[in-house]
Order: structure tokens, then C-alpha cells, then sequence
């Protein structure tokens, strides 16, 4: 007989299985998050040619973005916290539970917010976070969408068509307190696979502040002429195409031409400079196609495109120079494993202290120059 075929089970033991196996998938979560914490912190996602945990846990085991995002989230709370590997081994909290719990988490509160959630539904525990502490802004979504006309809308004007709102779940926008990088902060905040019959259209729901919200009907009215009065996406797309060319420039040192002149370098290489000339790095760039190289010992490239830096093959404190075949593409992570490879894990430590140091005191330094403003 197959095992999923279960009509030969009485009604107490199917009751008694269930319950059984519910007690021990509480303990296989608490076993996995466990494994995923430690995964996490030796960075072994790295050598897998993944530039986060995130990347690695939706890339390499294949979980969705969501199942990926809240146990990353969990298990790095449940390192901070043990405690909670024994609440969700006992039930007391699942894990989107731990995942809402976990920005707001600190050594005095722990035990207290347990307490509180202890065998509460998902609504339970927002509608407590959201009376002990402040409401957070409407968390940041981008999904596929179907292909429909929508309108903007704010609370003083009246949309053709208005897009009601999913519920927002105030566990899956924010950026957890646990990431340990502004390049891993970004990669866990949750997206959205698209599938091939929604291709073309997505869904972007965002608070904004007042200001951004006046540029944002100043622009409207700019383009009005241009544009269809709501259409945010034709404005948003222009907004990009013109931000997207001010950051290659910068970027990529997109040359300038005097009038009437070649293109001007104000930074001449030099063989002790670290300065890259712009053709050198717009070449590199278009060569590795903006996209980090690392190649893991199984063949499988980073797929990662945030925090691109420029790395030297033959590091430039050996002699390594700024040239086309001498650079390659990296992610911070993957740069960072790589310096740690080659200068040892222990050096850049040290480094990294180091430079956290000085920006410490030259900030101590401009603080007392600020307050001994106006003295004797």
C-alpha cells in the first residue's frame, strides 16, 4: 500500500500520526534553522559561488523566497536568542511568529514577547508588536502583476480603477536587524519569482514620505503634457532612465568632450595610483557583463549583480595592475573572500577593525570640533 494512502488508518491514529508528526517537524525546524545559522556565519554560501545565505538558500536548496527570508531571519534570531530553538521545538511560537518577533528582540525583552506569543496566530502576534510598538510604513513589495491598467491613487483624488491592497505582512518588507552587510540587507528582503504568463507586468507597493511624495506630483505636472496625468509607471520609467545614466556615469566614468576636444581623464594612471581609468572600467564591466565572476569549485557562477566592485586578479598591493585582463567583477562578498583567501581571514579582520577604529575617532574628533565651536 502506499505510504500517502491513508484510509486504512482509524480515526485515533491518524489523529495520534498527525500529532506526532507535527512534534517532529517543530524539531527538524529547529534543527534547520540551527544548520542554516551556522552556514551563515562561516559564510560557506561564498565558496558555493552564492554572494548571501539568502542567494544560496533560494539557488542552491531551492526554497521559495518567503520559506528562504524567514528562516534566515529566524535562524539568526535564534542565534542572538537560543532560547527560541526550544520554543519552536515545543510549539510555543512557529516560525512566522519568531520572524515578526525578531527586529524587535534585545536581552531584556526576550522572555517577556515569548510569553506574550506563545501559541498566537500570525494576526495575534502583529496586532501585539503593533500596539508595544510603532507601526512600521507599509513594507516594500514588487510581484508580478496581470496585465490591467492601474491608476494612481492618494486619499484626495479618484482612480478609474483604485488596486485594493494585499494585508501587508510586516514580516516580509523590513530589513532584518541580523544581516550582517548592507549587501546582505538587501538580498534578504524578499522577491517574487515571476512567471512567464506575468512576465511583463509587477506590482510595486511602497510608503513614501511627504517630500517624496511633493517631487513625485511636481514631476506629474512637469510631464503632463507628456505623460497621462497618474500614469506612475511612464513616470517612473523616465525617472530611471535618467538616474540610470547619472550612475553609469559615475559609476563607470563616462568621459566628458571639451568642446572641440578628446574625451578628458582628470585622474592619469600611474603605476602606484589605484585609480582605474573610465575605459578600463567600462570595459571590464561590459566584459563580465555587470555581474559578479566568482566560478565555485562546482562550476556555477554568482548571480549576484548588487555591490559590484572591481577586483584585481593579481592584488594591487602585489604589484597588480589597473588593466583590462588584471580586473574582474566581484560582489563585496565574494571580493571579501577573496582578499581573505589570498591575505588570510585574520589580516582582514584586522583591517576591518582598523578602519572602523579611525572612522570611530574621526568622528569623536569632529564632534568636540562642533562643540568647541563658540567657546574662548
Amino acid at each position: 500500500m502506499h505510504m500517502y494512502t491513508l484510509t486504512h488508518l482509524t480515526d485515533a491514529a491518524l489523529l495520534r500520526d498527525l500529532t506526532a508528526l507535527v512534534a517532529r517537524d517543530r524539531a527538524t525546524t529547529a534543527e534547520l534553522l540551527a544548520h542554516i545559522a551556522e552556514v551563515d556565519t562561516r559564510k560557506l554560501y561564498r565558496e558555493a559561488g552564492y554572494s548571501s545565505m539568502f542567494a544560496y538558500c533560494v539557488g542552491e536548496l531551492h526554497l521559495s523566497e518567503d520559506m528562504a527570508y524567514r528562516r534566515i531571519t529566524a535562524a539568526r534570531a535564534a542565534r542572538v536568542f537560543p532560547v527560541l530553538f526550544d520554543a519552536v521545538v515545543e510549539g510555543r511560537l512557529h516560525l512566522v511568529a519568531v520572524s515578526l518577533l525578531a527586529p524587535h528582540l534585545t536581552p531584556e525583552n526576550i522572555d517577556e514577547l515569548i510569553v506574550a506569543a506563545t501559541y498566537r496566530s500570525k494576526s495575534d502576534v502583529e496586532e501585539l508588536l503593533a500596539r508595544r510598538f510603532a507601526v512600521r510604513d507599509v513594507p516594500v513589495k514588487l510581484r508580478a502583476l496581470p496585465t490591467i491598467a492601474v491608476k494612481f491613487c492618494d486619499r484626495t483624488t479618484t482612480c478609474e480603477q483604485e488596486l485594493v491592497p494585499e494585508r501587508a505582512d510586516t514580516g516580509a518588507g523590513y530589513v532584518s536587524m541580523f544581516a550582517e552587510s548592507e549587501a546582505e540587507q538587501a538580498e534578504t528582503s524578499p522577491t517574487v519569482e515571476v512567471s512567464p504568463a506575468f512576465a511583463e507586468r509587477f506590482l510595486l507597493q511602497l510608503t513614501m514620505a511627504k517630500s517624496t511624495h511633493d517631487k513625485l506630483r511636481y514631476a506629474q505636472a512637469l510631464l503632463s503634457h507628456a505623460v497621462p496625468v497618474g500614469d506612475v509607471a511612464q513616470l517612473l520609467d523616465r525617472a530611471l532612465d535618467a538616474l540610470i545614466a547619472q550612475l553609469e556615469k559615475l559609476k563607470l566614468g563616462a568621459e566628458e568632450r571639451r568642446a572641440g576636444g578628446p574625451p578628458t581623464s582628470p585622474h592619469p594612471a600611474s603605476p602606484v595610483s589605484r585609480y582605474i581609468p573610465a575605459s578600463v572600467r567600462r570595459a571590464v564591466w561590459e566584459r563580465d557583463e555587470g555581474r559578479c565572476t566568482f566560478v565555485s569549485i562546482t562550476g556555477g557562477r554568482c548571480r549576484s549583480r548588487r555591490f559590484i566592485e572591481l577586483d584585481h586578479v593579481v592584488p594591487f598591493a602585489r604589484g597588480g595592475k589597473a588593466t583590462v585582463e588584471n580586473l574582474r567583477l566581484r560582489c563585496s562578498a565574494h571580493n571579501q573572500y577573496e582578499a581573505e583567501r589570498v591575505f588570510g581571514v585574520d589580516f582582514m579582520r584586522q583591517k576591518r577593525e582598523g578602519r572602523v577604529a579611525s572612522a570611530a575617532r574621526e568622528g569623536a574628533t569632529d564632534a568636540g570640533a562642533v562643540a568647541g565651536e563658540g567657546g574662548p
